[in-house]
Parts: C-alpha cells; structure tokens; sequence
C-alpha cells in the first residue's frame, strides 16, 4: 500500500483539513449566496500571493499529498480572485475594504530580504510567503471592523482558518518537542 500522506502528524494533517474545510465553506458561501460581500478581496490577493511565492517548488518536489493541497490552495486563491474581481464584482464592497494591504506586503518583503536562512530567490518567496501568511487575514479583520458585523458564514470561515493556524502551531510546537526540529 503507497502511503500518499507522508510522515505527517495529526496537528498537521487536522490542520491542513481545517484549511480546506476554511475554503470550502467560503467558496459555498459564494456560490449560495452569488454575492462576495462582506469579503475582502485584499485578504484574497495576499493569500493568492502567499500560495504563488510559497509553492514555486510545486513540480520540484513531489508528494502526492502535498502536491495536492499546493495545487487546491493556488486555484481556489484565483478562483476565489476570479469571483470577486470579475464574475460578482458588482457585489464586492470596495469602499469597507480599504486595508493598506500594500505596507504588509513590504514589510514581508523587508522581513523576507533579512530575516532568512540563505539569499536565494527561492529562499526568499518561501520566507516572504510565511511572514505574509501570519498577516494576510487582517483586511479580512479591518473590514468586519468596518461594517460592525460578519456575514455567520464568514464568521465560521475565519474561525476555521483560526484554528488551521493553532493546529499548525501545536504542530511546530510538537516538531520540536519530538523530531528536534526548529527553524525560523
């Protein structure tokens, strides 16, 4: 029998099945509703750009698991980008979504350019990636801010992406205690 998952561990696994549950229930938000109000489409680019730079070894390194959930991420972040740009942006509410996304953007890029293991490109979209992920959702935030309220299945995507991020976190936190692995 070919084991498709690897040597994961359950914090991980749960977690990377949170994020896909996180993006199911906001593409069935979508599509139920034919609306992306109360979405914010600057949360989306950043999230499109933290899969794009992470994923760039996509064909480089195989694992059927991984493969597979690089490949979900990065299409449904443009599909996600296609939906609210595009097909439904008649219902994009472009005045509550006013995030200054582009200084997190830099300051990932400042971050990634100086806090890294080596200068190299790949090193450097990988690192820029993760520093954007930790950040990426705060459009999203501002923008509840801003209208006072979430839509309930925008409340249930955020709490699942949450929890994806504490799952990896415990993950980290297992990796190190376990298999004494650390890296920044």
């Amino acid at each position: 029998m070919v084991n498709i998952i690897g040597n994961l561990n359950s914090f991980r696994f749960c977690g990377d099945m949170l994020h896909v549950v996180a993006i199911i229930i906001l593409l069935r938000y979508i599509w139920k509703a034919q609306s992306v109000n109360g979405i914010s489409g600057k949360s989306r680019i950043l999230f499109a750009l933290v899969y794009t730079t992470r994923y760039l070894d996509l064909f480089s390194v195989i694992s059927v698991y991984n493969t597979i959930l690089k490949v979900i991420y990065i299409i449904t972040s443009y599909v996600t980008l296609y939906l609210i740009y595009i097909k439904l942006r008649y219902t994009y509410d472009r005045s509550n979504d006013t995030f200054r996304a582009e200084i997190l953007i830099m300051s990932a890029s400042v971050l990634a350019l100086f806090v890294n293991h080596e200068l190299s490109l790949s090193e450097f979209c990988w690192t820029f990636s993760i520093y954007l992920e930790s950040v990426a959702i705060l459009p999203q935030f501002f923008m509840i801010i801003k209208n006072g309220e979430a839509e309930g299945m925008i409340g249930y995507y955020l709490f699942a992406m949450g929890s994806y991020r504490a799952l990896y976190i415990m993950n980290w936190m297992y990796r190190y205690k376990i298999e004494d692995f650390m890296t920044l």
